[in-house]
């Protein structure tokens, strides 16, 4: 672990009245993760030769792709410029920007008293940014408008803070502009965060009560779990309870981050750090959860969050039937660092053993299946992601279907289908080319408002089921990469929805069904059949490829047979003996048809059910 530099002050009561706690919110790539290494050098807690980018993000994935998939709460010791005295203790966290983690954001504005709004000086308001600002809004944290990467040529600081100030309410005068490249800017905001976020407001005499905003596995420690102190304090070595789960532990360590762990007795009002009990499973340490004390500890526990739900569910698959043990082992080992990650074992006909797994979005399956493949070492199939239906029956029964298989047989009375609202936000001139890619994926249209001259923002509800497909691809392409787009869940509809089974020499294949709306159903058969055609080799009988809705078929392909020429020794003579070789092959085909089973080779599945057809949307920035 990195030496902590001497002149950190060590983690002790502070006054509440010195404490800031507050966080980063951004669209993607507008530079949180840059503001952050700013501070943590300006501030001293990382020393120059120690210093490097993204210095927050731990994982590879996120240093790689550039983004921030992981919340980061770290201590800043700063001394304003006005008043050079008082250390002011700011506790800051850096946020992702992407849609599909938009739960660990809400967790940790819930941790903060305020928050920076960071928005790119070239680009403007993004969807995110609306997101991000509405979650803070309603959780009523003082907001800090800022302008980043002021120092791009393509800067336009005055059009965006006139943007900035418009939605947040302020005047453009007060958004501040910065560059956490060059560092300029970057002070007066720290001086701004202490003079306008309130400091924390808690009963220092009153029953402990603090809550877990985050909690990661540690594979030397356990669970760490990252809490905020709302009242009264908590000490070294006594024991607490989990007010959710009545569980009880013994602190054996508490501290802070500052960004490297460091001990501390105890924390008091207002003061964010980590607690290490020595559990095992990160499932005790239930996000939003409240801790008090063993002994007179608080009745009443704190709000929490909500558990995020899956949002789409794929089928991950070792390519190698033995390596279904290593997937559940390595599955085990994300969850403990992911809460919101859920899977349960399935069996597939044409795959074998796996799992269907819950994600909450295209770019999280995406790094899961990253993860698994580069830190366990396993080569996986995901099926194409779909998400969950519900289904009403005749006879009134009801089923929940997460996998196509699952739908049921029989008279079905009403198919619901998940819906989000979404949110675009693009150049004016790309109305048109949005709103009739909008109407082919059976949206409907919301409303529309202009955020200046040039910029336009347009509200959809979409079925959940178009998006996760290509939506996101095909909407960067249609106005030249310039959109943005966030969602989320707004309950669901009844919809027109229809299985289609992929039937091989009559027999279905499980791993190619897909639920998909009535009208589309013959294009996906279609297209399917035709790429099976030529992705599965010739076999020495006639193979025929089906779609089909129920026990109607809806699209047809047929592998031609190899034949052998039994003709070639026949030169001349009566045309009765090549008819009778003709028909006695005809006969040994028929026999073979009759027997023959079809192999459809791992290549056919993965080029079929590989994401990047369908799930490449996840790999693109939202």
């Amino acid at each position: 672990m990195p030496a902590i530099p001497s002149h950190v002050p060590e983690p002790s009561r502070t006054d509440p009245a010195l404490i800031r706690n507050f966080c980063i919110i951004a669209h993607i790539d507008h530079g949180k993760s840059t503001l952050a290494d700013r501070m943590l050098q300006l501030t001293g807690v990382v020393e120059q030769r120690q210093m490097r980018a993204q210095y927050l993000d731990r994982m590879d994935i996120e240093r790689e792709r550039g983004i921030t998939i992981k919340s980061q709460a770290v201590r800043l010791p700063w001394a304003p410029t006005h008043d050079k005295t008082n250390t002011h203790i700011l506790n800051m966290i850096d946020t992702p920007g992407h849609v599909d983690f938009t739960y660990e954001v809400s967790r940790s504005l819930a941790a903060c008293e305020g928050t920076v709004l960071l928005v790119d000086a070239a680009q403007g308001i993004e969807a995110q940014t609306l997101a991000n600002l509405y979650l803070a809004m309603e959780n009523d944290l003082k907001i800090i408008p800022v302008l980043n990467k002021i120092d791009l040529p393509a800067a336009q600081p005055e059009k965006f803070s006139e943007e900035l100030a418009n939605l947040i309410g302020c005047d453009p005068a007060d958004v501040l502009k910065v560059s956490a490249k060059t560092g300029l800017g970057v002070e007066a905001l720290l001086d701004k965060v202490v003079a306008e976020v309130p400091a924390p407001v808690g009963v220092q005499d009153a029953p402990a009560r603090a809550m877990i905003f985050d909690s990661v596995y540690d594979s030397y420690r356990g669970v760490v779990t990252y809490v905020r102190v709302i009242d009264g304090q908590l000490n070294k070595r006594e024991r607490i309870r989990m007010m959710s789960t009545n569980a009880t532990h013994e602190l054996l360590e508490i501290g802070t981050n500052s960004p490297e762990m460091l001990s501390a007795d105890g924390l008091g009002v207002g003061e964010v750090g980590y607690i290490i009990t020595g559990v095992k499973d990160v499932r005790q340490s239930k996000v939003g959860d409240t801790i008090t004390t063993l002994n007179k500890g608080a009745t009443e526990a704190l709000g929490g969050y909500k558990d995020p739900k899956p949002m789409v569910f794929s089928g991950l698959y070792p390519l190698d039937g033995s390596d279904y043990p290593e997937l559940r082992d390595a599955l085990d080992k994300l969850q403990l660092n992911d809460a919101a990650l859920v899977y349960e074992p399935e069996t597939s006909a044409a795959l074998g053993f796996g799992f269907r797994v819950g994600f909450l979005g295209l770019l999280h399956l995406d790094v899961i299946r990253e993860r698994l493949e580069r830190e366990f070492g396993l080569d996986l199939i995901a099926t194409a992601p779909n998400v969950v239906y519900r289904v009403l029956m005749e006879d009134g029964t009801e089923h929940t279907v997460t996998n196509p298989s699952e739908f049921p047989e029989g008279k079905i009375s009403e198919v619901y289908e998940p819906v989000v609202r979404a949110t675009i936000l693009a150049p004016s001139e790309f109305i048109g080319s949005i709103m009739e890619l909008c109407q082919t994926r059976r949206g409907t249209l919301l409303g529309m408002d202009y955020l200046s001259e040039d910029r336009v923002e347009i509200r959809y509800t979409l079925p959940l089921a178009e998006i996760v497909f290509d939506f996101f691809d095909q909407l960067k392409s249609k106005t030249r990469g310039y959109a943005s787009l966030d969602y989320e869940p707004t309950g669901e509809l009844a919809s027109s929805l229809v299985k289609v089974d992929i039937l091989l020499h009559g027999d279905k294949v499980d791993a190619f069904s897909a639920i998909t709306h009535k009208d589309a159903a013959y294009a996906y058969g279609v297209r399917l059949v035709a790429k099976l055609r030529e992705l599965i080799p010739r076999q020495a009988f006639e193979v025929p490829i089906q779609a089909a809705i129920g026990s109607r078929v809806i699209a047809r392909e047929t592998i031609r047979a190899i034949r052998k020429d039994v003709l070639a020794k026949c030169y001349g003579g009566d045309i009765s003996r090549k008819r009778k070789l003709l028909e006695k092959q005809k006969e040994g085909k028929k026999r073979m048809k009759m027997v023959g089973s079809v192999e459809v080779p791992q290549e056919a599945f993965i080029a079929v059910l590989s994401s990047d057809d369908s799930a490449g949307s996840g790999k693109g920035k939202k």
